[in-house]
């Protein structure tokens, strides 16, 4: 979407005026009309390395249904921009939708789960980044199966920040109660977020040459799947492809950065 200008905004606060405060229907649809292209945009970047049994008008039900719900709950009054706070609830909903439907067979999970334990093994083994030969050596896989589980999985660490989270014995609340405000961060939060970082660009470092490059042309440069093939000259699927691979190795990093915080 455009970016507004000034005076453009003040017809956007107007709209949510008339809506929020006089009750106007009208006011609701335009806005409604006017952030529906977010939809598809989320859903476009989230599409990428999921399976082809997920549906994209899937996706885009659940995105409607998270717009919805972005509009019904933005305080308008707080001069926040709509529009992130929208794309967050959008891609919530498209994730609760997909982890409601299981589309994850438990095979592939347990296949997963082999592969980041031989990843993490050999890594320790060799002090170094293991190659996909070897971890089909020690899996006694084919590439193109450890590929496939890549793409199988790529969204299998994502959350929603509006999933109810909390104990038995705890009031349940939804996740993003406990995101802690930005503006105010603890020097721990800081310190924790900075340890993260380097964690990340030091695995990123180690991508191989492909994967490093999908990882900066679509988190940095906010390039598409499809734009991403023709900058590479790779077909979408193989970009897909590289995606997954680089999220699993950066998911491994993580995963053992943080067992050594506990």
């Amino acid at each position: 979407m455009a970016r507004l200008n000034n005076q453009d905004k003040a017809k956007e606060f107007d709209k949510w005026i008339m809506w929020k405060d006089e009750g106007s229907k009208e006011a609701e649809v335009d806005l409604v009309v006017q952030y529906l292209p977010l939809v598809s945009k989320v859903a476009a970047r989230l599409a990428i390395g999921l399976p082809n049994n997920v549906d994209r008008d899937d996706l885009i039900s659940y995105g409607r249904m998270g717009l919805l719900d972005a509009l019904s709950k933005f305080d308008h009054t707080r001069g926040l921009q709509f529009e992130t706070y929208a794309m967050w609830r959008i891609r919530g909903a498209m994730i609760d939708g997909l982890r409601e439907n299981d589309w994850i067979p438990r095979t592939v999970r347990d296949k997963a789960k082999k592969i980041d334990e031989a990843y993490t093994y050999l890594e320790q083994l060799n002090l170094r980044t293991p190659t996909e030969q070897e971890l089909c050596a020690h899996l006694g896989m084919s590439e193109r199966e450890i590929q496939q589980v890549f793409y199988d999985t790529s969204l299998a660490a994502m959350v929603s920040i509006d999933e109810v989270v909390g104990d038995e014995d705890e009031q349940k609340t939804a996740r993003h109660s406990y995101i802690v405000d930005e503006v105010t961060e603890r020097p721990e939060s800081v310190a924790e977020k900075n340890n993260l970082k380097e964690v990340l660009s030091l695995t990123i470092d180690k991508l191989p040459e492909k994967e490093r490059l999908v990882v900066s042309l679509f988190y940095f440069e906010e390039l598409t799947l499809s734009e991403i093939a023709e900058v590479l000259n790779l077909s979408p699927s193989r970009i897909s492809q590289l995606h997954s691979k680089a999220i699993f190795r950066l998911r491994s990093a993580l995963n053992r950065w943080k067992s050594q915080l506990m």
